[in-house]
């Protein structure tokens, strides 16, 4: 769970980082209905309020949505979103914050990522991708999203202007208007 930054990503480490068909739907509806969609509320919440990391994020994300919400999203299961706070390191020494960039997401065995931008959630394959597409805040969270790596990939940027494009004369209105017949193409 991240929040996006000028390089990649910054984020806390959640241990049950949980496949797309799971963590989307509920970060959708926790977006729209207990953040009311404010992204930085949520990011303060997910990412920046935690001291140490999140062991699940629960049902308790859910608060506000619609009844048919929940129960198409968790079967009417209710669980609680637990943090890790609770660890014990073994030199008895306080736990420490245990922070998730794009440097550090693959040594950390995450599989799957999930950076909170202003547009929507970005998915990450962690294991295949650095990168991945964004899934809009409006989405309905009662869609169904694939757990294969293959359906996330990671954007390809587009193909910069080598050259300068040739000009094209106008065309006037009548002749947009009235396409000719197209040949047939000959081999």
């Amino acid at each position: 769970m991240a929040r996006p930054t000028t390089s990649g990503y910054d984020g806390i480490y959640v241990q049950l980082d949980g496949q797309p068909s799971a963590k989307l739907p509920l970060l959708l509806a926790a977006f729209r209905y207990r953040f009311e969609g404010d992204v930085e509320v949520m990011v303060q919440h997910l990412v920046d309020g935690v001291a140490v990391g999140w062991d699940e994020l629960g049902t308790d994300l859910l608060a506000g949505a619609p009844p048919q919400v929940v129960t198409a999203l968790t079967g009417g299961e209710q669980w609680p979103s637990r943090t890790l706070d609770h660890l014990i390191t073994p030199d008895g020494s306080p736990p420490v914050r245990m922070t998730v960039t794009e440097q550090t997401a693959a040594d950390q065995d995450v599989q799957w990522g999930y950076v909170l931008r202003s547009e929507g959630i970005e998915v990450i394959s962690v294991p295949y991708a650095d990168a991945g597409p964004v899934i809009g805040w409006d989405t309905d969270p009662r869609t169904r999203f694939s757990d294969h790596p293959a359906h996330w990939p990671a954007p390809t940027p587009s193909p910069l202007a080598t050259s300068t494009p040739t000009a094209r004369p106008p065309q006037t209105a009548r002749a947009a208007a009235s396409p000719q017949p197209r040949t047939a193409a000959r081999r």
